[in-house]
């Protein structure tokens, strides 16, 4: 293999199956090849890189099931509840937990010093996110609302910024480490272009193997295990390691076909990927609601199949999946709903033509809530999404009114078939 990862023959060790067949697996050497980049950075400081974020007063938020959180950077953070009461009356109770009162939050004293990070003075602080120690770039927000159980002192918060390419500054995380004091954590792409701050998953190398005289090429059971798992992934077949790796295993080894063990990881926070299907096919079994949408960031996850339902769930090891039906689909409803609404939205290109930008679907009838005793509904709003990766998915969800959410659903699936949408929005198969 030549993929940047050291193999040599030498580096090996003898496995045995339970069937005693016998297998030379060689071992990667392990190298880690980023420290040359960081050394080398001469580019702006995780504080400039920051800076768009501050200067457009943009505000990121996070909707959990009692509580919403607003965080407008380098102004303030906001926890509130809405609750509307007889005669439509909106009665507010909200707590600011930590607020910036400087002209500038990346540049005035009491700040990280950016510049410090960046030439390597201090060392950069790291989080533990989803098992991955992450390095953040840390702002301090402090003058909240006053807290009672601590003399009255202001609450106060240090918000965590974290790289992560596709994202689109949501909050991961708010969590209250002591009495009135927070951590905030918000995922975001603009420090991605610091070589220090982009995430990295750990290594994982494919160990190559090859059967020694008297074994088969393959061990039986690997064999067997193979093929009950692609009977499980019908229809959805994946191209197999074996094809993608044959370039790399004729460079290996003429005599023996090595069998690679493992794969590469990949951290999505708020994405899903779909399997390589042709794009018609994609399509198709979108539409069709046979391949399902799956994201969302933080203790919630979203499940989105196109014309059947909305499901929210939450799934945890010991009691397994929590799930709540958020909406599920009527076609007349949403025909009736479209009337009153609309279904579809434009934008005018240069030329004067005019193209679609959304398409929003009604799905009602979802689990009764026990704020309003009413189930409930969901507006999914379909946007294009142009990527490099064709198959990324993102999916957000906001709840403007108790148990009556709105779900973003963007992929560059959904390009390819907006301009396909009738008066009702309903979306079709491109001719």
């Amino acid at each position: 293999p030549t993929a940047g990862v050291l193999y040599k023959e030498d580096n090996y060790i003898i496995m045995t199956t339970v069937d005693k067949e016998k297998y030379k697996c060689i071992l990667p050497l392990i190298t880690s090849g980023n420290e040359e980049e960081e050394k080398d950075y001469k580019g702006p400081t995780p504080g400039e890189l920051l800076e768009p974020l501050f200067k457009q007063s943009s505000c990121s938020y996070r909707i959990e099931s009692y509580w919403t959180y607003e965080v407008c950077h380098g102004k303030h953070i906001r926890q509130y509840h809405e609750e509307k009461e007889t005669g439509q009356k909106i009665n507010i109770q909200e707590y600011y937990l930590g607020n910036m009162m400087l002209k500038n939050p990346l540049s005035e004293p009491g700040f990280p010093s950016s510049e410090n990070i960046w030439s390597g003075q201090s060392s950069i602080p790291t989080k533990n996110i989803e098992g991955q120690m992450t390095p953040y770039y840390p702002v301090e927000m402090g003058n909240g609302t006053p807290c009672s159980l601590r003399q009255n002192r202001p609450r106060s918060s240090i918000v965590m910024y974290i790289c992560h390419p596709e994202a689109k500054h949501e909050i991961l995380s708010v969590a209250e480490v002591t009495t009135c004091e927070y951590e905030v954590v918000i995922l975001t792409p603009l420090l991605c272009n610091h070589p220090k701050y982009r995430f990295r998953a750990s290594p994982v190398n494919d160990i190559f193997c090859q059967s020694l005289p008297g074994s088969p090429l393959k061990p039986h059971n690997l064999e067997q295990l193979e093929k009950q798992q692609e009977m499980m992934k019908m229809p959805f077949r994946r191209v197999k390691e074996e094809e993608t790796l044959s370039t790399k295993e004729e460079k290996f080894s003429s005599i023996h076909k090595p069998v690679a063990v493992g794969s590469h990881q990949l951290l999505t926070v708020g994405t899903t990927h779909i399997s390589k299907l042709t794009d018609d096919q994609l399509i198709k079994e979108f539409l069709s609601g046979s391949y399902c949408f799956h994201g969302g960031v933080g203790w919630w996850k979203y499940e989105f199949c196109y014309g059947k339902y909305v499901h929210q769930y939450h799934e945890d090891k010991e009691s397994g999946r929590t799930s709540v039906v958020v909406g599920t689909w009527n076609k007349e409803e949403h025909i009736e709903w479209s009337k009153k609404n609309a279904a579809r939205t434009y934008y005018l290109r240069e030329d004067g033509t005019q193209t679609v930008r959304m398409v929003s679907h009604f799905y009602g009838n979802g689990d009764v809530c026990d704020l309003t005793d009413k189930p409930r509904q969901v507006t999914v709003k379909l946007k294009c999404k142009e990527s490099d990766s064709p198959h990324a998915v993102t999916i957000y969800m906001l709840e403007p009114h108790s148990c009556q959410y709105i779900l973003g659903v963007e992929s560059p699936v959904i390009c390819k078939i907006l301009d396909t949408a009738d008066e009702h929005g309903l979306l079709s198969v491109p001719s």
